[in-house]
């Protein structure tokens, strides 16, 4: 985690002083040690080898198993004290304020889950043959409640934190069941006490390092979902240092508008990916097209517009993207009818793919190109709003405007190129603005003709262009008329 606000201090500290309060008030009469010592140590040692998933701030264990073991044979203080084991804990990484925060909040979940099971009619001790199948619905109540109780936790202070979406993701309901489904062999713990007695959590140790393995392997899979993109992103922006970062705020933009439109998690993660990649197309064009500081040739430009057709020829098979391939392929399709590549209109174009739009969009408008200059946030939404229902979902338009509103929106810092090493026999490059003149045929027909705007906001030939002063291509049709407003060039 990084620096912590106030807010997110005293949540730290009211989860501490929770689970404190709960343990230290007892009664102690009924405890029995020597369960709670073999437990603690079961979960000292699970938490000593808790694997690292995507993030550096979440890791998982198999803690949970000897706390809900402690549930059934110990009671919900005796669960609570084989929670404040975790502290034995010998992993590396935690900070001491970590690590409070994780006794105190694997205690207050132990707790509970003792208490629900305990109302749901479960009976503390060593359970016997005569005990099932009565006892397995309270123990399905606290498991369910010890994983409930630790997840939110975690999500409030991941929340305060500001901790990336992408942790916060990890935390999906694919992980909840798997950890609900580990904590199952807490009452086999349990069942076994009666007849293996302390050396039950031995015979246990291969299924909870098999279990540990298995979520290691989830855990490698999702960072190697993150290089992969990130290489891509990568490999994309070293073409065009003007567009550094550019992927990652369409990724950023894409999120919040499929958050306050209350897409699930999963989908949400898809289209995280979908906007980091919308432009890996561009690794298919030319780089001396994409810097070239000129007029595009006919060919040059018909070029540029095969890149989302190139992006999914590139991506198609990574397996992973599922829906976010549609929002690649088609996010320069418009509302109209009058985009690329094939020329889709309203509900045929996919929502990743509208949703896309929008947020590419708003980064080109809000950020400084070789060509244009960056647009203030209010202009950018008037834009928006200008153009809702012709180049783009009205409704997604509106979220994106309300999640602005409410979590902000910090533009880009105008790029500075680095200097170029050239070799001493060679011209350097040079700087300057693309501006275009090129007609071209939309995919229903039409003829357009697209202009670049320069910094001074004119075209190649020194002539005005009509249309909104905010797009760095402005498009008219063959009349003159104000045509498809094209935020991106590229």
């Amino acid at each position: 985690m990084g620096k912590l606000s106030r807010v997110a201090w005293l949540y730290i500290a009211l989860v501490v002083v929770a689970a404190a309060v709960l343990v230290a008030r007892g009664p102690y009469s009924m405890v029995h040690w020597p369960q709670v010592i073999t437990l603690g140590l079961l979960l000292a040692a699970s938490e000593s080898t808790a694997t690292r998933l995507g993030s550096r701030s979440l890791a998982w264990s198999s803690s949970s198993v000897a706390s809900l073991a402690a549930v059934v044979l110990a009671g919900p203080l005796g669960a609570a004290l084989v929670a404040c084991c975790s502290l034995l804990g010998i992993r590396r990484g935690p900070s001491p304020m970590q690590r409070a925060f994780n006794t105190g909040m694997y205690a207050l979940s132990a707790y509970l889950a003792g208490e629900v099971y305990l109302l749901f009619g479960g009976q503390v001790g060593t359970p016997g043959p005569t005990s099932f199948p009565g006892i397995i619905g309270p123990y399905a109540a606290a498991t369910v409640t010890h994983v409930a109780v630790n997840f939110a936790l975690l999500r409030g202070v991941f929340w305060l934190a500001g901790e990336p979406h992408s942790t916060k993701t990890l935390l999906s309901l694919k992980l909840l069941v798997t950890d609900i489904g580990y904590g199952a062999l807490g009452i086999l713990i349990a069942a076994l006490w009666e007849v293996v007695g302390p050396f039950t959590p031995v015979l246990v140790l291969i299924p909870l390092f098999v279990a540990r393995w298995a979520v290691a392997q989830f855990a490698a899979q999702q960072r190697a979902y993150e290089a992969t993109v990130s290489a891509l992103c990568q490999a994309v922006e070293t073409k065009d240092f003007y567009t550094r970062g550019h992927s990652e705020r369409v990724s950023k933009g894409s999120v919040m508008i499929a958050k306050e439109i209350g897409m699930r998690a999963e989908r949400v993660e898809a289209i995280r990916f979908a906007g980091m990649l919308h432009d890996v197309g561009k690794l298919g064009v030319p780089t001396a097209v994409l810097q070239k500081s000129g007029k595009l040739t006919d060919d040059e430009y018909a070029a540029v517009q095969l890149h989302p057709m190139r992006g999914l020829d590139i991506v198609r098979d990574i397996g992973f993207l599922d829906e976010a391939l549609a929002g690649i392929m088609h996010h320069h399709e418009r509302i109209d009818g009058r985009g690329y590549p094939m020329g889709l209109a309203g509900d045929e174009i996919p929502e990743f793919a509208r949703v896309l739009a929008v947020a590419d969009a708003f980064d080109a408008m809000t950020s400084t190109r070789s060509y244009s200059h960056a647009r203030p946030v209010p202009e950018a939404v008037a834009e928006l709003r200008k153009w809702a229902g012709k180049q783009f979902d009205p409704a997604f338009v509106d979220a994106f405007v309300a999640a602005i509103e409410r979590d902000g929106w910090r533009p880009p810092q105008p790029a500075v190129p680095e200097p170029a090493i050239e070799p001493e026999f060679a011209e350097p490059a040079a700087l300057g603005h693309r501006a275009t003149g090129t007609a071209v045929a939309n995919s229903n027909g039409s003829s357009i003709i697209e202009a670049a705007v320069g910094a001074n906001g004119t075209t190649a030939n020194g002539s005005a262009v009509s249309g909104p002063a905010v797009a760095p291509d402005v498009v008219a049709t063959a009349d003159g008329q104000p045509g498809p407003l094209i935020i991106e060039s590229l």
